[in-house]
């Protein structure tokens, strides 16, 4: 794994961990503190937030379905993020409330184009030379799906809409200009 994936997966994995967990909320009741929303756009919604002194902004949308159904899954978000310094533009990734399996490949797909992406812990991310065609379809796309296996072994998959992204993507990149 290349240096820049492992400062990326560090920075992200602070930054997007707190999201997870305050997002939802932020859905709700926009007033609260960190991390800032900044608008909603159909499915998606806009965030920013300052990490050691960074301005990331991240365009996500949550998981519309999670099967197996009988799992918890816990909470599951689709990002597309950058950081105003530049350590990453448009870097689109998953999230999930579990630890994926380490070795793994999961898949993410929108229409007839797939990619592999590469777990760390509950994240999973695409090789920097995938990112701009994986962001590229989700603007243009209905629906994006991503399989993948748990720590445990077990096989899930999620359905997330695209409806909204391409405004929302273009927010978060406006936003860390």
């Amino acid at each position: 794994m290349s240096k820049q994936h492992q400062t990326r997966r560090r920075t992200s994995r602070r930054a997007l961990h707190l999201a997870i967990v305050i997002a939802p909320l932020f859905l709700a009741a926009p007033a609260m503190a960190e991390p800032t929303a900044v608008g909603r756009f159909k499915d998606w919604a806009v965030f920013t937030e300052t990490v050691e002194g960074d301005l990331i902004c991240y365009a996500a949308t949550e998981a519309e379905t999670k099967t197996p159904t009988k799992v918890n899954h816990g909470a599951v978000w689709y990002y597309v993020t950058s950081w105003k310094s530049g350590k990453a533009k448009a870097q689109p990734s998953i999230k999930v409330g579990y630890d994926i399996k380490e070795g793994s490949s999961p898949k993410a797909k929108v229409g007839r184009s797939s990619w592999t992406l590469f777990p760390a812990g509950r994240e999973a991310f695409a090789e920097d030379a995938d990112d701009p065609a994986i962001v590229k379809a989700l603007r243009e796309g209905a629906s994006l799906t991503v399989d993948a296996t748990s720590a445990r072994g077990t096989k899930v998959s999620y359905k997330f809409s695209l409806s909204g992204s391409a405004s929302a993507i273009d927010k978060a990149a406006e936003a860390c200009r």
